[in-house]
């Protein structure tokens, strides 16, 4: 059994005390994790704050030749990383794979922007009194960042914290979620490798409950970036004060289909967006609307492609879909599928469970206030609605409130343009699933879904200050 240390100044620690890390297919115990305690925290901040004062004097070329070799490494590794997510995320061991090619991806775009985050010229003869004067900006790095990381894609959501907390001088305290310590851990020897220097990177492990003040409200933290519930992301705001903060909280993503669509042509797409890794993505498809001349078609050719999907043993390369994250998130869905089942909803197929299993499930007749449509569900569940109108299925969409990703699939331009200024998200998809992401575009929520923005470039923006220069060029 593998026993884990805290990443503190470079080196291993021990911790006072550890906790159990359980596989979420088998139930057994396959770690004991360090588990640190506040003391730990702030000796990590602390030295992260002293490696500031060296890291962010290393030139942009020499930050970007430490994050190429870490997409090297990765490369190189890609199969052994598949396997810790399949063992400690439950993740089907090919999902694993395009997460760490996603990883490698956000690694690589953090090299390129290391070397490409520019300032601007300021025409400062624009203005009264500006005669003789040059101006213009400059990134600068903050200082310590505090990242504080989910379950469900340990290896990429780290990368989207790191990559360009590093690429523009910053240092790192990272916080990986309870159940997946192991993949944050492998980043501390692949960085040490890479030639991070000691105290860059910091990584602690235990409780977020019992950690979080401290890595949010400490002094010398100077940005806060956490992906995760909206509970806890609404507290990290409240306690954040002056400090820059990022929040991605999640959503119930929704796509409305119109008449129009090809349904043979995005049948397959649309069930690996609701079920992909049991749904626990915070862009899952959760919410379907299809336009009532084909709803009866989608429906059906719906439903026949989901019950092709297999659960099992993420490890099996034909697995689709593996066990949920823990035992109670399997019962959580029980009691919600029941509440709606007894408010009139149906089940079109699935909602079949094990202790730690959930099939893939698809729900009509649901109504907009059932807890399977307005919260998110975090599981392998969507339901399918009817409507009359474009405007009567925007109104449905926008009806939550969360908003990060939602889509449309249409051949009507005038549609399309339509709903991409109407529907209340961060990002709108036309003609494809809202699970669509790719690393390098910016992305966040409106409303309870989230503050600021990720995707590489725009994660430098928030890490980052704006500093002005002017500079008389006569006396």
């Amino acid at each position: 059994m593998k026993e884990t240390k805290l990443w503190i100044n470079g080196q291993w620690e021990e911790a006072k005390e550890t906790y159990d890390l359980t596989a979420p297919y088998t139930g057994e115990v396959i770690a004991k994790v360090a588990k640190a305690s506040v003391q730990d925290v702030e000796r990590a901040i602390e030295g992260a704050h002293e490696a500031f004062q060296t890291f962010k004097k290393t030139t942009a070329y020499e930050r970007a030749e430490i994050l190429y070799k870490v997409v090297d490494i990765m490369q190189k590794r890609k199969q052994e990383f598949a396997e810790i997510l399949a063992s400690e995320a439950g993740k089907p061991i090919t999902a694993g794979l395009a997460e760490l090619d996603r990883t490698i991806s956000t690694y690589q775009f953090s090299a390129e922007l290391a070397k490409h985050t520019f300032g601007e010229t300021v025409p400062m003869d624009a203005a009264p009194g500006g005669k003789n004067r040059i101006g213009y900006t400059k990134r600068v790095p903050i200082g310590v960042v505090s990242a504080i990381t989910p379950f469900n894609f340990p290896f990429n959501l780290v990368a989207h914290k790191l990559g360009p907390a590093f690429a523009v001088g910053n240092t790192v305290v990272l916080k990986p979620a309870t159940q997946t310590p192991l993949s944050a851990l492998a980043m501390a020897e692949i960085f040490k490798e890479a030639g991070l220097p000691d105290g860059a990177l910091q990584i602690v492990t235990g409780s977020g409950g019992e950690l979080s003040d401290v890595l949010v409200t400490h002094p010398l933290v100077k940005k806060v970036t956490f992906t995760g519930s909206g509970a806890v992301g609404m507290k990290i705001k409240e306690k954040g004060g002056l400090r820059k903060v990022t929040l991605e909280l999640g959503s119930n993503a929704a796509v409305i289909i119109e008449p129009s669509t090809p349904i043979e042509k995005i049948i397959s797409r649309t069930v690996s967006g609701a079920f992909g890794f049991s749904g626990q993505v915070c862009i899952s498809l959760q919410r379907i609307f299809v336009h009532e001349s084909i709803y009866d078609q989608f429906t059906e050719a719906f439903v026949k492609e989901t019950k092709k999907l297999k659960l099992g043993n993420p490890f099996d390369p034909s697995t689709d879909l593996s066990a949920m994250i823990h035992p109670k998130e399997v019962e959580r869905m029980k009691e919600w599928i029941e509440e709606a089942k007894a408010q009139g909803a149906k089940v079109a197929t699935g909602a079949e469970f094990t202790e730690r299993t959930m099939t893939p499930t698809v729900m009509v007749n649901v109504k907009p206030d059932m807890k399977i449509m307005c919260l998110e569900t975090f599981a392998p569940i969507v339901s399918i609605v009817p409507y009359k109108t474009l405007d009567e299925a925007i109104k449905y969409v926008n009806d939550s409130d969360l908003g990060l990703n939602a889509g449309i699939y249409t051949n009507v331009l005038t549609d399309a343009l339509k709903a991409a200024d109407e529907l209340e998200a961060g990002t709108v998809v036309i003609n494809d699933i809202p699970t669509f992401r790719v690393d390098n575009m910016p992305y966040g929520g409106v409303k309870n879904s989230g503050y600021g923005r990720e995707g590489i470039k725009y994660a430098i923006e928030e890490m980052t200050e704006l500093k002005f220069i002017t500079i008389k060029t006569e006396f």
